[in-house]
């Protein structure tokens, strides 16, 4: 399948929590040059998508509910809440068992106005998820990853053209299945693991060269583990880097 120019891939942050000048991890899928649908919402990465495309995202994803990947949430809020045109209008897709978890972390403080009257799910249109969601015409799909605790935190395909893992320890069990269609994968990998993250030991050792070659990494800690990952073989993500992507495999519908 050809490379269609118009999907691509751009990375607003690329550090992990404590590589602040990396910004927090955060992508967003273009479709002609535009936000097509933004992966995760952290508050460096917040500002770089706004310094970017000058406007909030159009649609988000929601991997986790870790505070670098979270805490934007707060001023999108106050971007869409005082919009009464858009306000309960950007979609935020979450795998239904991160939804509480969201809910507890960004979405539960006692009066989100102090003068009362509003709910903070009010400013969005919050979509619970299972395996697999549509959004603009297409179908993706979402799976489970290996980070911090069970049933916490997910990655996201789009079926042909990008599988991004999210915060993860090696999944080649998951990639196997949801990278199988020579997507391009966006994946978390420092110089070092962890127990809740991929290190590059970690990932030459689980997954076949052919894998890696299609692998852009992220969330490392700094400019110089970056630039030792390079010195691998493996192209890493810097923030503002855009990957061009293979359009994605049209889903089949079917009509009642």
């Amino acid at each position: 399948m050809p490379v269609a120019n118009d999907w691509a891939l751009r990375f607003q942050g690329v550090g992990n929590a404590s590589a602040v000048a990396l910004g927090s991890p955060m992508a967003t899928i273009e479709q002609g040059g535009a936000p097509w649908l933004t992966i995760d919402c952290g508050a460096e990465g917040l500002t770089a998508y706004l310094d970017h495309y000058g406007e909030a995202p159009r649609a988000l994803f929601v991997t986790h509910v870790h505070l670098d990947h979270v805490a934007g949430f707060e001023r999108l809020f106050v971007d869409r809440y005082f919009d009464p045109a858009r306000r309960g209008r950007l979609p935020v897709y979450v795998p239904a068992p991160v939804v509480p978890l969201l809910h507890t972390r960004v979405g539960d403080y006692p009066n989100v106005l102090a003068e009362g009257g509003a709910n903070f799910w009010d400013a969005f249109q919050l979509i619970p998820v299972g395996d697999a969601f549509w959004h603009d015409g297409q179908r993706l799909e979402v799976f489970p990853v290996r980070h911090h605790w069970p049933d916490t935190a997910y990655g996201l395909r789009l079926p042909g053209s990008l599988t991004f893992s999210g915060d993860t320890r090696p999944i080649p069990e998951m990639l196997a299945r949801f990278a199988a269609q020579d997507e391009l994968v966006a994946h978390d990998c420092g110089l070092h693991g962890n127990p809740s993250h991929s290190g590059i030991d970690d990932l030459e050792r689980e997954y076949p060269r052919e894998l890696l070659a299609r692998c852009v990494l992220y969330h490392y800690a700094s400019e110089a583990d970056g630039a030792a990952l390079e010195a691998r073989g493996h192209r890493i993500a810097r923030p503002g880097a855009c990957f061009a992507l293979r359009a994605p495999i049209p889903a089949q519908t079917h009509h009642a």
